[in-house]
């Protein structure tokens, strides 16, 4: 038989009476009546929540967890699961001149394009901070519309633009288009850090004779930083990864990984892929996992 919280709650009530009038009784001056503190049951997560997230995760984990295996197949078609074990198509990628040309492209593009996301992203961060009113608004939506708009209509729109100014195919074309995908996540990152920034610090710092120059290196920039930091791994990620605006401005003496990756699968039947694919994985991963252990480790200690 089982019983409800009420009526839980009137047992305990009832034993709250009891105990009352029981020392009262023994002891004059006490008041009868003394209620407990009810303690209510947190209701456990619905099956159905825990059963959507699970789906959630292994939608997102499946595909990885089949690559990966298929990577290390020694088989010249795509076979799962492999029936031999060997590194014959990581040898090919490192070995193959376009497979490891591209991810050096793909490297020196993402570096650039973070560092000038990086500085844009946490100057716009400063500069919006420190306004107010429907201007600051107004800016803050105008740097963050390349996150909401459609990847195929900003690459439509860099390859005109670039198309004029003779960028396509350049590394400037590759780190300029790059670093603007970048720029609004620098952005959301810096201006978080700042919100629990406090700054008064900053008329100490003058009141002690620094500089503003002074003050943001030796103030501001510490207390940012790790914001500044998670802002520049997105935009490393996002550059590293993006493959649309990659395909516009491509051409036969400079493309990226993922549009090399693009080719293999489009042009040739080429299981090399199955490598490179699980190598972006897990170098993603990696750097999007270390800072977030490194600041677990730091709030530990």
């Amino acid at each position: 038989m089982s019983t409800s919280l009420d009526d839980v709650d009137r047992l305990d009530e009832v034993d709250g009476l009891a105990e009352g009038g029981r020392s009262g009784a023994s002891r004059p001056g006490r008041t009868s009546g003394v209620r407990r503190p009810r303690y209510r049951r947190v209701d456990p997560v619905p099956w159905w929540l825990v059963t959507i997230g699970v789906l959630v995760a292994l939608y997102f984990i499946l595909p990885t967890l089949v690559v990966i295996p298929l990577s290390f197949s020694s088989s010249a078609a795509f076979e799962f699961p492999p029936k031999e074990l060997s590194f014959r198509w990581y040898e090919n990628f490192f070995t193959n001149k376009a497979w490891i040309g591209s991810l050096g492209n793909s490297l020196l593009v993402a570096v650039l394009a973070a560092a000038i996301a990086t500085v844009v992203g946490t100057a716009a961060a400063i500069g919006l901070n420190n306004l107010a009113g429907r201007f600051a608004a107004f800016l803050r939506t105008l740097l963050m519309v390349s996150m909401v708009t459609p990847a195929i209509v900003i690459a439509v729109a860099v390859y005109i633009s670039f198309l004029q100014w003779h960028l396509t195919g350049t590394v400037l074309g590759y780190v300029l288009a790059h670093a603007a995908l970048g720029v609004p996540f620098v952005l959301v990152s810096v201006s978080s850090a700042l919100g629990g920034f406090d700054k008064r610090l900053l008329r100490a710092s003058a009141s002690l004779g620094a500089t503003p120059f002074r003050s943001f290196l030796r103030v501001t920039l510490p207390l940012i930083s790790r914001g500044i930091v998670t802002g520049a791994i997105f935009a490393f990620v996002t550059s590293f990864d993006e493959v649309v605006i990659a395909l516009f401005l491509r051409s036969p003496t400079f493309q990226t990984l993922p549009v090399q990756m693009y080719n293999s699968v489009t042009f040739e039947l080429d299981p090399t892929i199955s490598a490179s694919s699980s190598l972006v994985v897990v170098a993603v991963t990696v750097i999007l996992l270390v800072p977030l252990l490194l600041g677990t480790r730091k709030k530990s200690r």
